[in-house]
């Protein structure tokens, strides 16, 4: 296989670094790490990630720069410096509730930033751009599960409006300059070295610490948790395929849903997390809070029909590899 060199950006983001990890196992995979490495969450959990990818066998294979894709001189010399084939984009303002205290970091870091990527892409004659865009763009979108091809013109929030905003854009490019751009549409992906602001690390730290859970619309939300290897695996194996998929279509575009197709509702989710610490939460339930989606449940046919993806992780076995994480980490 002819030697790739892979930009992935938010390298030390949460999905950045199980990526990074993952892609230098393959020996004819070079991988460049970018991220602004911002305040958003605890700093010091991202510098950890990019020691461990630094410490990996693959070490050698991998190079680091502290970007901002905000910037577009600074990708523009990057992109003429590495000459990279493949792009993928993980840099974003992440988090629904953030996005209704601070719209304008989505509307920089999102699509700015995100122009900036496409803009690049296309001045570098890039061979694939993935990029990552996320269930929230389903928004009041009532059918479960939700396929590819169903409506998202209503999001319920600006996280979600940005991520269509960028599959929206994303076409354009492939339109206008057949610039090959396929949108991942990850549901609740979950893991070691997750986020703080996400549920599975403050709802673990509360129950261990004896404090109050909040269940917002009294425990009855579903969410599509997806555990991040098979995230990770599925990725890979996209890019193995070398474009195959995507240069049948007329439009080199394409999306596709990254779920495990295992809705679960929080409460239950709760109780997998109470069995395996041993310990009962205690739950204060609240109304559905503003911009929240209901529920979520990925088709994953079509990704099936590419690559035969089948997501393995059951929410008991990626829950006790989390807490068994946290309990290290801490």
């Amino acid at each position: 296989m002819k030697k790739k060199k892979i930009l992935i950006t938010g390298a030390a983001g949460f999905i950045g670094f199980h990526l990074s990890l993952k892609l230098l196992n393959q020996k004819n995979f070079y991988i460049v790490g970018i991220d602004n490495l911002n305040n958003y969450y605890d700093q010091k959990l991202k510098y950890l990630r990019l020691k461990l990818i630094k410490k990996n066998r693959n070490k050698n294979k991998f190079k680091f720069y502290k970007i901002d894709i905000r910037s577009y001189n600074q990708l523009k010399n990057l992109f003429r410096k590495e000459k990279f084939d493949i792009i993928i984009n993980l840099a974003a303002q992440a988090g629904v509730r953030h996005s209704l205290k601070k719209p304008q970091d989505y509307l920089t870091n999102n699509i700015l930033g995100f122009g900036n990527i496409l803009e690049c892409c296309k001045k570098f004659k890039i061979k694939h751009l993935y990029y990552a865009s996320s269930s929230s763009v389903y928004g009041l979108n009532k059918k479960l599960s939700f396929k590819e091809t169903d409506n998202t013109d209503f999001p319920t929030n600006i996280y979600g409006a940005s991520k269509k905003s960028n599959e929206l854009m994303a076409h354009a490019y492939s339109y206008l300059f057949k610039l090959p751009t396929t949108g991942l549409r990850f549901f609740t992906a979950y893991g070691p070295w997750g986020r703080p602001d996400m549920s599975l690390y403050k709802f673990s730290r509360s129950i261990k610490s004896n404090k109050k859970i909040e269940l917002f619309n009294y425990g009855k939300h579903i969410r599509d948790f997806t555990f991040i290897d098979d995230i990770c695996l599925g990725i890979e194996k996209l890019i193995l395929k070398n474009n195959k998929f995507i240069l049948k279509n007329k439009i080199p575009f394409e999306i596709l849903n990254f779920g495990s197709n295992r809705p679960i509702k929080l409460r239950k989710y709760v109780a997998v997390i109470e069995k395996i610490l041993k310990k009962k939460a205690k739950i204060k339930y609240t109304a559905k809070q503003l911009g929240d989606v209901v529920g979520t449940n990925a088709d994953n046919k079509k990704l099936k029909r590419i690559i035969n993806y089948k997501p393995s992780t059951k929410i008991e076995d990626g829950v006790r590899k989390y807490l068994k994480w946290l309990g290290d980490y801490e």
